[in-house]
């Protein structure tokens, strides 16, 4: 996000999301859509039931939204910031390049992002350079990010994911990323893991090892119980105490890397770096730390057309369901079912560390972007 884009079109959203969140003003479109193109994964990890949910009803596939129906969508939403794809696994889906064109032509987005378990690694290379090749067809300004996930080193990745020569695909899928990444500068490669009670101590080797590789961008999230993931009630998430002391020498090395480092890649770990704060405060607080604009800012649309406030409590709060409503948007965003689920979170009947919407909420909170600059302005 460039400073003018952050002044002429996320900032005027940002007030109006504070207004509509007091049902002041309707809110205006969301600057984030996420999209779960696929009920489908080909892992089967121990934070996550997707795979094992695939795995017992491979039919379940059968209900992702087709590309005529997306193509609807995508023009009944209109423009977007942020696009971020996921799953299941979005390159199991043979058509992701026609859909990121869908993309480019309705949503206009500034940014696409999408993970990946790295388990196809030719699909993967094959899949960025097309959808490089119809970013670049719509201007080439479009920043396209692609995050496989590291939960562990070697045998450890393996076992945590799954699936057994899963870091071995991981490896591979890095070096072919970084190639593309040489020569397509809108195009970036990331490193993510899942922090959960299965890897809380293998944080520093990951991290070591993502420098070793030479990824600039490395991220973490904790382990969380979702609707989504189909894992309510697995223990699976660390403690805040835990997580805090974890996060504290995190960080330390954030600040230490960070100065090397692209422009992008500085704005980007200044505004994490908050994140992991706010993450701490939320797991030891448990409320809402900050305002939660999910369902305003934000919006999750599922593979079977469901409109969820966020992948959280999409299930048990969708707003409405696409296919129902001749894939209208408009008539689901604006309706009193929607409403109704904003006065819900807005009451803070939920809290969740989920990043995806906690980097809107920073954006949404001057104290918040406050200390993001600052932070920004240690790594000059």
């Amino acid at each position: 996000m460039n400073t003018k884009d952050f002044f002429t079109e996320i900032f005027p959203k940002l007030i109006n999301y504070r207004l509509a969140r007091h049902k002041w003003v309707k809110p205006a479109r969301p600057i984030t859509l996420t999209f779960s193109v696929t009920a489908a994964c080909n892992s089967l990890c121990k934070t996550c039931g997707i795979g094992e949910q695939h795995r017992r009803d491979p039919q379940r596939v059968k209900n992702d939204l087709t590309l005529e129906e997306i193509e609807k969508i995508f023009r009944s939403i209109g423009h977007v910031y942020f696009f971020n794809i996921s799953g299941g696994e979005p390159f199991l889906r043979k058509d992701f390049p026609a859909i990121i064109a869908l993309a480019c032509k309705y949503l206009r987005p500034k940014i696409i992002h999408t993970p990946t378990n790295a388990l196809l690694p030719d699909r993967i290379q094959q899949s960025a350079l097309e959808s490089l090749a119809v970013i670049q067809k719509h201007g080439g300004n479009i920043q396209f990010s692609i995050k496989p996930s590291i939960d562990g080193i070697g045998a450890k990745h393996d076992e945590i994911r799954g699936i057994e020569g899963n870091f071995e695909k991981l490896e591979q899928t890095i070096q072919l990323l970084k190639k593309i990444e040489q020569y397509h500068p809108n195009f970036h490669l990331e490193l993510g893991t899942v922090v959960s009670r299965f890897n809380i101590n293998d944080l520093d080797a990951i991290e070591d090892y993502v420098h070793s590789v030479g990824v600039q961008s490395y991220r973490n999230e904790i382990a969380e119980q979702r609707e989504e993931f189909f894992n309510i009630g697995d223990p699976i998430t660390p403690s805040a105490l835990e997580y805090k002391n974890l996060m504290r020498q995190f960080k330390k090395k954030i600040v230490a890397n960070t100065k090397n480092k692209k422009k992008l890649a500085r704005v980007t770990e200044a505004l994490r770096l908050v994140y992991y704060d706010l993450v701490a405060r939320i797991m030891e607080e448990k409320t809402q730390v900050i305002a939660c604009f999910a369902g305003i800012s934000n919006v999750h649309i599922n593979y079977d057309g469901s409109v969820w406030p966020c992948c959280v409590i999409g299930y048990k709060k969708p707003l409405g369901n696409l296919r129902e409503s001749d894939y209208d948007f408009d008539k689901i965003w604006h309706s009193q079912k929607a409403g109704t689920i904003r006065k819900y979170i807005k009451d803070k009947n939920c809290y969740c560390p989920l990043a995806n919407q906690a980097y809107s909420n920073i954006l949404c909170n001057s104290n918040s972007m406050i200390k993001v600059i600052l932070k920004m302005l240690s790594f000059l």
